[in-house]
């Protein structure tokens, strides 16, 4: 039996989730949000608890036992507290700016890079410490979202310019030196 799916998913109190075979809805108090997934798996709900269930012990069902419960609990995660990924620009001149639903990036081009956030998506901006902050209760859709921005501009190993993420370090060159 897998060790990740055999656990079983405490739901809050302000969280209803329905479960359909192939399909699971979990609606919260930060949003609502759905997910596919495979049709031999089995969702009980019973009890303020969501069991998840393998018709065998094949690979493939084994697989998809854990994968599934996985995806069930970081959505019950999301609609009660949520995720968020930090992004800090570094570059003379980078920044960020929102305006509504867009982020509007200087990062060294002839014009500004406009990002538009899509629904379910919020975003910080921190001007002292150059720090971007993507917010939303689906942890699929921000880990999208932060990677598309941080292409944008990946940081270059010479001097760092560029986004990045908070957590991430950035393996800097020594770069060339004058002949003496």
């Amino acid at each position: 039996m897998s060790r990740i799916g055999r656990m079983t998913i405490k739901v809050p109190d302000k969280v209803k989730v329905t479960a359909q075979p192939g399909l699971v809805n979990v609606e919260g108090p930060k949003g609502k949000i759905s997910q596919k997934l495979d049709a031999s798996i089995k969702i009980v709900i019973e009890k303020g608890e969501i069991h998840v269930q393998r018709p065998d012990d094949t690979t493939k069902s084994k697989s998809l036992h854990g994968l599934s419960r996985t995806l069930i609990n970081n959505m019950v995660l999301g609609v009660t507290t949520g995720f968020e990924r930090s992004l800090e620009i570094t570059g003379v001149g980078y920044k960020a700016e929102l305006k509504g639903k867009e982020i509007h990036l200087a990062l060294g081009f002839s014009h500004p890079v406009v990002y538009p956030l899509p629904e379910g998506v919020t975003a910080e901006y921190d001007a002292k410490a150059n720090k971007l902050t993507v917010k939303g209760a689906d942890k699929h859709k921000i880990g999208l979202i932060a990677a598309e921005i941080r292409k944008l501009r990946p940081p270059e190993p010479y001097k760092g310019k560029g986004i990045k993420y908070a957590e991430e370090t950035i393996r800097r060159k020594q770069g060339k030196t004058g002949a003496a």
